[in-house]
């Protein structure tokens, strides 16, 4: 008797809800412990670079000869640099640049590429030979020269870090423009993006509503490269001293006293900070990249 009232108890339960690709890919990230320490580690970064203003008031511009290369003190928590500013608040301001640079790079790249590559994959034909070579030009083109030479005529004359951005964003965008492309080729072929185009749907509500949400996960996987990436071609350049200018903090421009041997052997405190937030910062990005990537696999184990 037991048995039947179990049994029927059972039946009357619903049945559990599929959850749906997002849901999992979800319920997979957030199982993955060194995304979330990644992820949290992240906005921490993010935070206390937003912040800066509120949680140091040194200058971080004027020059102070009187502290020129103090090591670490209670005063000065990471010491200061060559002109007596203040490490610890240069490197809180210079975060903001850093991942400001590295965001709206990413933002516009993904933005570029996403419509070069979904028209040209969509229309095919004429469109796409006359897109895809103009892509394989900006693959092509000479970036640290376009750089040095863009900064040689806009030199003081609009904000460099604005500069920056638009130049990589400009020259980075092909690589996502091809990736896109080709998961449109194949997503264009299925049977509901032909059953949209013979109700007559546009082809841009076409790609916008039906062939974009499917290559969703291939598009944010690369957003979390390239965010990554873009910082270090902005660390780079500034390094060398074509990135951000010198009176604007940086990590890169910070890293760039590393150039001289008496800071790279006798002073560490200079330019050891920003290389650390750096390498950490890019490994937490990749980090939560292929958290990501292993949460939108459907093979991985959930």
């Amino acid at each position: 008797m037991e048995a039947v009232q179990e049994t029927t108890k059972n039946m009357k339960q619903k049945p559990p809800k599929s959850m749906s690709p997002w849901a999992i890919a979800r319920r997979k990230f957030l199982k993955n412990k060194l995304a979330m320490i990644s992820l949290a580690f992240l906005l921490i970064v993010a935070i206390v670079s937003i912040l800066a203003p509120f949680i140091s008031s040194q200058d971080i511009v004027k020059v102070n000869i009187s502290k020129m290369s103090l090591e670490p003190s209670s005063e000065h928590f990471l010491g200061t640099d060559k002109s007596g500013r203040d490490i610890f608040t240069r490197l809180l301001f210079g975060g903001r640049v850093s991942l400001l640079i590295g965001l709206s790079c990413t933002f516009f790249v993904i933005v570029l590429g996403t419509i070069v590559g979904s028209v040209a994959g969509y229309f095919g034909g004429i469109i796409d030979n006359l897109l895809m070579r103009f892509t394989d030009l900006v693959l092509t083109f000479p970036f640290m020269v376009f750089v040095i030479v863009l900064n040689a005529i806009l030199d003081g004359k609009v904000n460099g870090v604005w500069v920056l951005i638009g130049t990589i964003s400009i020259l980075s965008w092909g690589g996502v423009a091809r990736i896109v492309r080709s998961k449109i080729l194949a997503e264009k072929e299925n049977e509901y993006v032909l059953a949209a185009v013979s109700i007559g749907c546009r082809p841009s509500k076409v790609i916008v509503k039906h062939i974009l949400p499917n290559v969703l996960s291939t598009i944010i996987v690369q957003a979390t490269i390239l965010f990554a990436s873009m910082i270090v071609a902005e660390s780079g350049l500034s390094y060398l001293g074509f990135g951000v200018p010198v009176e604007t903090p940086s990590w890169g421009n910070m890293l760039s006293y590393a150039n001289e041997p008496d800071v790279l052997s006798g002073k560490p405190w200079i330019w050891i900070p920003p290389a650390l937030a750096i390498t950490l910062t890019i490994l937490s990005i990749n980090f939560i990249g292929e958290g990501i990537k292993d949460a939108l696999n459907p093979k991985s184990i959930r």
